[in-house]
Parts: C-alpha cells; structure tokens; sequence
C-alpha cells in the first residue's frame, strides 16, 4: 500500500513538472503539435514513449549514483569537467523557462481573473518563498492535489470536445511545414522537457527507497503525460486556428463547460504553474548551493528577482523564442542520457 502511494505520487510530480505553464495553458501543445496538423497525434506517440523511457531512466541512473542535485547527474553523463559546464547552460535554461512560468502566472491573473499581470507574478513569488523550506515533500503533496484535478478536467474537455461538429479535425488538419520539420519536433520538446524535469526528477528518483517505486512512478508518470498531450491537441484542433489568438487557448476552450468549471480550470493551471516554478527554483538553489556560500534562502530570492525581471518581457513571445532554442540545445544531453548504460 505504502509502495502504491509513493508511485503515485512520484507519477503526479512527474505530470506536475512537465505541466508547466506552456503546456498547461496550451501554448505548448499549439508549438510542438496541433501547428503540424494531423501528424500532431503521431508525433505525440512518439513524445509519449520517450517520456515513459528517458524519464523512467533519468531518476533511476540517480537513484543509483545518488545524486544530490542535477549537477551529479550531468557529470555522471558527460564527466566531471564537460558536466559542470554542461550545469551552468542547464541553470541558464531553467531560469529562463521559470520566467515563462512565472509570466504565465501573470498571464493567468491578467486574462481570466481580471487582476493586474504583476500582481500574478508577486503572488505567486511570495507562495514559493513559503514553501520552498518544506522541500520535495511539499512539491509531492502539491502534485498529488493538482495533477488528479487536472486529469479529470482533461477528460471532462475531451468529452465535450466530442459532440463539437469540428471534433474530428484533429486527423485532418493540414500543414505546410516539412517532414523533418514535423518529426524533429517531438524529440525537440521531449528534450526540453526533461532538461528541465531534471531538476526535479533527480531529487525525486534519488531519495526514494523503492527502486520499483521509482521505475511506476516514472511509467504512469509519462503515460499521464502523454495522455493529457493528446486530450488538449484534441481540444485545441477543434478551435483552430481562431484559438491561437488567445494567450491561454485552454482556458479560452474550459467556457464552453460553464464559468464554474472555466474559473476551475484557469486556477488549477495557475496552481500547476505555481507547482512547477515551486520544484524548478528548488532544484536551482540545491545545483547552486554546491557553488555558493550562501543560505539557500538568500539564492532562492535572487534567482526569483532574476525570473522576475526576465517575465516583463511577457508569455507568449518568451515561449515562442527561448523554447525551441533551448529544445534544441537540450538534444545533446538527451542523447547522451539515451547512450549511457544505467
């Protein structure tokens, strides 16, 4: 019983980090999938198996090395030296997708609360803070609280979606990009995601007792991923393309099941905006407290000032440079996690 509830709730901490604020939202899936059309489903496939596989991978490889932060991991994966490198693009890379978290949480308080975009962005800083010093087991109760809410509200959009006249239009929408354009994108965004799961999953895999624990959480875990990619592509398909030009498509879409459940909906993506940013700033300051002399309080203020900063820049223009970019810079270390022997 005790093993059944740690595998949930590492499976729920897994969707909860990659759940972020781009693929909660549905800016995400809009970028990597339902652009290309009916080769989106496919191509969800495919994401799906690799987040079963290298996510699985990646926290049972830390268990057994017993890494203490992504950093261990990294070095494990490229050796002391290219590893350590290799950390400092990962600290560039993560600060940079919490500032689109912490920008989506602006966005969230700015579109559908009817609040200020800073008043999003204090709020959800001053949460974190709060939290931070209860560590992985706050970040494993939140997930086990949002990630079910949000499971049951995909469903509940994938069956409206279905009575929709353009509920099919998922296996036929058209696309003029390219073959490898369509099928690089997968492994883009697969890539990605990890990278910045990592800061978390590490943590997670390696203060588990249970390696068969471990290995569940991480295939129920890329399942739920998977599964609730293909129910908003689904959504999403069907309002297309008037949908893109809303900064939050899936809230826009949670309407059409009353304001109730819209309301609903739009303050659980906040929350699993605010349970990502809670475990990626957690992650950072275990990386940086191996570098700085400083309480881990003092590092976690200064890398949420510098999220902060960056989140003026707002949403949708962030998620649509910096996460393609940074996609594929996460491709060299994905390959190396595929090439390394556990």
């Amino acid at each position: 019983m005790k093993n059944g509830i740690r595998i949930l709730q590492i499976a729920f901490t897994y969707i909860g980090t990659i759940v972020g604020a781009g693929f909660a939202t549905g800016q995400e899936i809009i970028q990597f999938f339902t652009q290309y059309g009916k080769w989106g489903t496919l191509t969800i496939l495919v994401a799906t198996a690799l987040f079963i596989w290298l996510g699985t991978k990646m926290m049972i490889m830390s268990r057994r090395i017993e890494a203490k932060s992504y950093e261990d991991l990294n070095k494990h994966l490229f050796g002391p030296k290219a590893g350590a490198v290799i950390s400092m693009v990962m600290l560039v890379i993560l600060i940079g997708v919490n500032s689109v978290m912490l920008a989506g949480a602006g966005s969230v308080f700015m579109e559908h609360l009817n609040m200020h975009y800073q008043t999003g962005l204090l709020l959800t800083i001053i949460g974190t803070y709060l939290l931070l010093n209860r560590g992985i087991h706050a970040i494993l109760q939140i997930n086990s609280i949002v990630v079910p809410m949000m499971l049951t509200l995909s469903v509940l959009i994938v069956m409206n979606t279905l009575h929709l006249p353009t509920s099919d239009r998922f296996l036929n929408l058209s696309t003029d990009q390219s073959m490898g354009v369509i099928w690089l994108s997968p492994l883009i965004y697969t890539a990605f995601n990890l990278v910045m799961a990592q800061a978390v999953l590490v943590p997670l895999g390696s203060k588990t007792d249970s390696a068969s624990a471990v290995k569940w959480g991480g295939i129920l875990g890329g399942i739920g991923v998977g599964l609730m990619l293909l129910s908003a592509h689904v959504a999403i398909s069907a309002h297309m393309p008037g949908i893109r030009q809303y900064e939050i498509p899936m809230g826009s879409i949670a309407t059409h099941l009353g304001a109730a459940v819209q309301l609903i909906y739009v303050v659980l993506i906040f929350m699993e905006i605010f349970s990502t940013f809670v475990a990626d700033i957690y992650g950072i300051t275990l990386q940086l407290q191996q570098h700085l002399q400083l309480s881990p309080k003092l590092i976690s203020v200064g890398v949420m000032f510098i999220c902060f900063m960056l989140s003026q820049f707002g949403f949708s223009s962030l998620l649509s440079v910096l996460y393609p970019l940074f996609g594929c810079l996460a491709m060299i270390w994905a390959v190396k996690l595929v090439l390394k022997s556990e």
